[in-house]
């Protein structure tokens, strides 16, 4: 899912996201609320038509939010009181609000609220956490059972295998439409994050989606969606555009680097977006040293066109059966172009 953090993923249009190929986009419960206001998009019809996409939206509880503003918060049992980054203005959201607040948006998926714990973390606060956030989701669930809209739960339990396994063990009773693991790609090594998420989705029902938070590394989802994971949602694909870093089969490409400053080729020679069909690498480096507009718009548009390529690839694979031979393939890929990246640099 890119990420349309304040109703626009940044830097394209509606009409050019959809023809990336994405089918689905992330909004931030907690940045709408504060600005401009659930209240006010639901008086203007909805999120959807408010920002002109036809597509489904899933949209966060703001839980991840409110642990980032961890100096200008303070939870409770009845939710989280916190100061705007905007101006400081005191805010108080609880279970009931941010299910209040998304039926107002009126998203596809509802997140749960919950408590994303920092890494690293002592069990016994991360203990307290799970029995928090499974609270919570209760209080979710219950305030959401009159409505169309599916609601996902979210396991939490940090890097412990017994706390993830109480979360799953509180939250599955309570009939999620799906489940998302919360609390990773905070901090930890990705050995340990990929342990965490085998584990956890070892114990989930086989027949909900599983939604893997915040991770987003073209290699982290080859490796997520082996284990079982279906669905992401990252800044990467968006934020690297605007910074320059371009994603290809064969690895991360530096456009503003001076050995592309008259090659003729596209981004890369396998993609079919609108950017590689039309642009060569030294036109795109040139708009991106000159800060042209553009150069975040082409960037933004190859780099989501790469990430659905990537996932369409990672389901014809499963569909056919052959997704260790998609996992090989991947790596060789990226193992020669770092290769080439190499001789090109000596």
């Amino acid at each position: 899912m890119p990420v349309g953090t304040q109703g626009s993923v940044k830097a394209i249009s509606p009409d050019e996201l959809w023809q990336t190929g994405a089918e689905i986009i992330l909004s931030n419960t907690y940045h709408l609320y504060l600005r401009p206001g659930h209240t006010l998009i639901e008086s203007l019809g909805g999120l959807h038509r408010f920002m002109g996409w036809n597509g489904p939206i899933l949209t966060d509880s703001g839980g991840f939010q409110v642990y980032s503003l961890a100096r200008l918060r303070r939870i409770s049992e009845e939710g989280v009181v916190f100061q705007s980054h905007l101006d400081g203005s005191r805010h108080f959201i609880g279970p009931e609000q941010a299910m209040d607040i998304q039926r107002a948006l009126g998203s596809d998926i509802a997140m749960a609220f919950d408590e994303c714990v920092s890494y690293p973390a002592e069990y016994e606060y991360v203990e307290q956490s799970v029995q928090l956030t499974s609270r919570w989701a209760e209080r979710c669930r219950d305030h959401m059972k009159s409505t169309d809209q599916a609601l996902f739960g979210i396991v939490q339990g940090g890097v412990y295998r017994d706390l993830r396994e109480k979360s799953v063990r509180d939250l599955v009773p309570l009939g999620f439409d799906g489940y998302a693991l919360g609390g990773l790609a905070v901090g930890e090594d990705r050995d340990t994050r990929l342990r965490v998420i085998r584990e956890a989705i070892q114990m989930l029902p086989d027949d909900k989606p599983v939604y893997l938070m915040g991770v987003g590394a073209p290699e982290d989802l080859v490796e997520s969606v082996a284990l079982g994971v279906d669905m992401f949602d990252c800044v990467m694909p968006t934020r690297n555009a605007r910074n320059g870093t371009l994603f290809t089969d064969r690895g991360r490409m530096t456009i503003k680097n001076a050995r592309y400053s008259d090659d003729e080729r596209p981004v890369d020679e396998q993609c079919d977006c609108y950017t590689c069909t039309h642009f060569s690498r030294a036109y795109l480096r040139h708009l991106f040293l000159a800060r042209e507009l553009l150069a975040y718009r082409l960037n933004t548009i190859h780099n989501l066109r790469y990430y659905a390529r990537l996932m369409t690839g990672l389901r014809d694979a499963i569909k056919h059966a052959r997704l260790d031979a998609f996992k090989k393939a991947f790596y060789e890929m990226q193992a020669e172009g770092m290769k080439e990246s190499s001789s090109t640099i000596e």
